[in-house]
């Protein structure tokens, strides 16, 4: 293993500007790590990494690297790009054990993180840094939302999520209250009134959307994110339909032929597949079949009706008459991205939905109340773990500096309504 990645670390040019690092959410700086492990100074290297992006070790194994740091790598235009994402991995998993800091000496003030997916992390990471008393509230058992309940264990084992809340939470003294949906019997007034100085929303897109169609509450009808969550609980038979296809719907797909389904195939609207390159070639990998340009109709209880549609000038979909096909299935699994639950909006007085019913923020986290701040998907929609990690390292500072009387986040209503807060 350390053979190939010195191997594939010493083809880097280490570009005087370095297209990698520019095509990379997060700015990773990727000639400057490389740099330092053929120098032998991996703990530089690893320590670099974290400094970055807290969540490194994750975002090697789940990146869509073809389209950021390898996608833009001057190397690919003509060959094969060099491979940061095995480097990247290879360097955090061996300095990850390393990092046994305690916590950060307290500045005195208390912060709530609601919700531990990508953007929690983030927030509370980054604050514990700064010497904050951080709770996270996590209304499931384990922490990491997306990352343990969305993403397989083929792509990101449990292990590197049991391993970073040892390493980042549990050593720099941040506490966590699982199995516990602010909303509910604690509210965000209540936070406030505990002393809690700030608070972050980072609840997610868990609401699983619809496709409104005749079926869609049978027995053999389920919805991707809730699949995803607990695969091993659904007997979904040998033939499994699967309706979407997006990277989210490779993860089914791949998921459901790892629990025994011998057919798995994906449908789409469109002429192609939503999903990367990447996610869709090992999907094909592993056998997952794919139809194109059909419409689901109606779902029955032995497989869905799909109608043929063809793509016009300005890029909606008609219908061809005529053109209905029966396809039978076991199980049928709905893999058309998700929404948010508004659980917090509807307990909390002062807080305002976007046009898209998302929680409305501004590029900095600012929402309509001040003291309570929000990015990631929840804000954004669904979008990759880099991007949030990204914009909450943004949230984080911002969330900061509002502690510290350096600046305040009084946004009116008004702004929401002109911001397109998904442009960030």
């Amino acid at each position: 293993m350390a053979l190939h990645i010195l191997d594939e670390a010493n083809r880097c040019l280490e570009c005087k500007n370095p297209s990698c690092q520019k095509g990379c959410p997060i700015s990773t700086p990727i000639p400057q790590v490389i740099r330092l492990l053929k120098e032998n100074k991996l703990d530089e290297a690893g320590r670099m990494l974290f400094e970055n992006n807290p969540l490194t070790t994750i975002c090697s194994l789940v990146c869509n690297h073809e389209t950021q740091c390898e996608g833009n790598c001057v190397l690919g235009k003509k060959g094969s790009p060099v491979h940061f994402s095995a480097i990247e991995n290879y360097i955090s998993d061996a300095y990850a054990p390393k990092m046994v800091k305690g916590p950060a000496e307290s500045n005195g003030h208390r912060v709530a993180i609601v919700g531990s997916g990508p953007a929690g992390l983030t927030i509370a990471i980054i604050l514990a840094r700064y010497g904050y008393q951080v709770t996270i509230f996590e209304s499931k058992d384990k922490i990491g939302g997306v990352l343990r309940y969305g993403i397989p264990e083929f792509r990101l084992p449990k292990s590197v999520l049991d391993d970073l809340r040892y390493r980042h939470l549990d050593l720099k003294g941040i506490k966590i209250r699982p199995n516990i949906r602010v909303g509910d019997a604690i509210s965000i007034d209540d936070l406030f009134r505990d002393g809690y100085k700030a608070i972050f929303i980072g609840t997610g897109v868990w609401r699983p959307n619809a496709l409104h169609i005749k079926g869609e509450t049978l027995g053999n009808v389920h919805f991707a994110i809730n699949y995803l969550n607990n695969p091993s609980v659904y007997n979904l038979g040998e033939k499994v339909t699967i309706i979407g296809a997006g990277n989210a719907a490779m993860d089914v797909a791949r998921t459901a032929v790892r629990n025994g389904c011998r057919r798995v195939t994906c449908f789409s609207i469109e002429s192609k597949v939503a999903a990367s390159h990447y996610e869709f070639s090992y999907a094909q990998l592993d056998g997952v079949h794919f139809e194109y340009n059909l419409k689901p109709i109606e779902i029955l209880d032995d497989g869905v009706m799909f109608r043929q549609v063809q793509e016009k000038e300005d890029g909606t979909y008609e219908e061809i008459a005529g053109s209905d096909t029966f396809y039978p299935s076991d199980s049928v699994i709905i893999a058309i991205s998700q929404g948010p639950r508004n659980v917090i909006v509807s307990s909390t007085k002062g807080l305002v939905l976007s046009k898209q019913g998302l929680l409305a923020a501004d590029q900095f986290g600012n929402t309509s109340r001040p003291g309570i701040f929000a990015s990631g998907d929840v804000v954004n929609g669904a979008r990759t773990v880099v991007e949030a990690v990204a914009h909450s390292k943004v949230v984080a500072e911002t969330m900061h500096r509002y502690i510290q009387g350096l600046s305040e986040n009084n946004v009116s209503e008004e702004t929401y309504e002109k911001t397109d807060i998904t442009d960030h």
